[in-house]
């Protein structure tokens, strides 16, 4: 008997996960329990299994195609087996029944290959139905004007998912590299100019060598740090503080059995979000021209792990002591290791950490995590010199870069909210209670 696999809700924010990579195909024999294709949210990637044994009759759905949850992915069964009954009929995604062969739409058959336009309001009357207002923000954005767009809204009206589903679909080229795909040339996923655009340079063969091509999760990072750069204002104020009490504080942890594991970066963060809770003006997110106060501060904390870029959160850390804020980062952390983070985990950030310190580095400037208006990098403990009732001292100083969106957070405000960090280190002694 045929059996649908459905793409999983693997969180309560996810509504739609990409098809990253498929690894079996029609016709092949899979086992229960083996991996059959790979997905990924916008923060990170899973494998969907075989569910039982049997053949794969049928796949719906492209690489690169974004999909609803609960949307049939697949077909088990015995061959000959009618799939038509599981077919879905989403207008929001691409199936792979309408598209043959690669995971990206061969050049010479590319239609929807999408030629960016002048950002007007005359070009976004190109489209063959109206387009709701965040649809035409989104547009704008993204400078995405393709000609024609199926929508799904009342009356054809072109949604934001619409588009966006379109412009993850297919690439973007310029003039010259739309002349160059004309002429045959390989399209690849993703170019290096703004927005992704693929240039004239791209293409495999003007690089002489065909490369290799990075990840999904790779290109959503890349992705991610060009519209965070593109969509703020973004500026960094460094300062340094008195690390003593950090060290000896750390130094008592690590003498006493009884006390969790606490480093210098839980440290830190506690005093961050003691700081936040004091200045909750930088606890806040800025979604479509308004500011959203933070409901609890949730710390984002940068986490390297072997698929890339990462950010786990710990939610609510106003409630945490140091210890229960200790051991919470460090199973979120091993869990995105692992690639058995949860995606709900990998979003909702307030406020965010990025620790550098332990490699060594001294000064960095840390890019926001939009729609979060902050983000604190932490450096290197180095000794410095200071000056201290007329007389030369020198001190073991940790280094602190805080990066702000000045459409929200002026130089005035950033620098004191920096200040209080710093005065919460220096007395970490006194407001940890271990």
């Amino acid at each position: 008997m045929a059996v649908a696999v459905e793409m999983p809700k693997l969180g309560n924010t996810v509504e739609e996960c990409l098809i990253a990579r498929w690894l079996k195909q029609e016709g092949q024999v899979v086992s229960a329990g083996e991996t059959v294709v790979e997905i990924e949210t916008d923060k990170t990637s899973f494998e969907v299994a075989a569910t039982v044994d049997g053949t794969v009759l049928a796949k719906f759905f492209e690489q690169g195609a974004l999909v609803p949850v609960f949307t049939p992915l697949f077909v088990l069964g015995n061959p000959g087996e009618n799939v038509e009954p599981f077919r879905p009929q989403s207008k929001g995604s691409t199936p792979a029944a309408n598209v043959a062969g690669s995971p990206m739409p061969n050049a010479r058959n590319a239609s929807p290959v999408v030629q960016p336009v002048a950002t007007t309001d005359a070009s976004l009357t190109n489209s063959t139905a109206p387009l709701s207002p965040r649809a035409q923000r989104f547009a704008e954005e993204h400078n995405f004007h393709p000609q024609t767009v199926s929508g799904s809204g009342p009356g054809g009206r072109v949604l934001e998912g619409d588009l966006r589903a379109l412009y993850h679909s297919f690439p973007k080229v310029s003039g010259a590299a739309s002349r160059r795909v004309q002429n045959g040339a390989e399209v690849p996923r993703e170019g290096s100019g703004i927005g992704g655009m693929i240039l004239s340079s791209d293409m495999a063969s003007d690089r002489g060598a065909s490369g290799t091509r990075i990840s999904g999760v790779r290109e959503k990072i890349a992705r991610r740090m060009r519209e965070a750069v593109i969509s703020t204002a973004q500026y960094t104020l460094h300062a340094s503080a008195d690390a003593c009490g950090l060290l000896m504080l750390r130094a008592r942890i690590k003498a006493s059995s009884a006390v969790p594991d606490i480093n210098i970066n839980d440290l830190v963060t506690f005093c961050v979000v003691q700081a936040l809770l004091e200045v909750p003006d930088l606890n806040v997110l800025f979604v479509d021209g308004k500011i959203l106060p933070g409901r609890g501060v949730h710390i984002g904390f940068a986490c390297d792990t072997p698929r890339g870029l990462l950010v786990p959160v710990v939610r609510n850390a106003q409630a945490m002591t140091v210890a229960e804020l200790a051991t919470r980062t460090k199973e979120l952390s091993a869990q995105a290791v692992q690639v058995k983070i949860s995606a709900d985990d990998l979003s909702g950030g307030t406020f965010t950490v990025s620790n550098l310190g332990v490699f060594g580095i001294e000064s960095f400037t840390p890019l926001l995590n939009p729609p979060q208006v902050a983000i604190l990098g932490i450096n290197a403990i180095q000794v410095k010199a200071v000056r201290r009732e007329g007389k030369v001292e020198f001190i073991d100083s940790i280094g602190l870069s805080l990066t702000l969106d000045h459409q929200i957070i002026d130089g005035a405000p950033g620098a004191r909210f920096l200040k209080l960090v710093r005065e919460k280190i220096e007395n970490v002694e006194q407001i940890c209670t271990i």
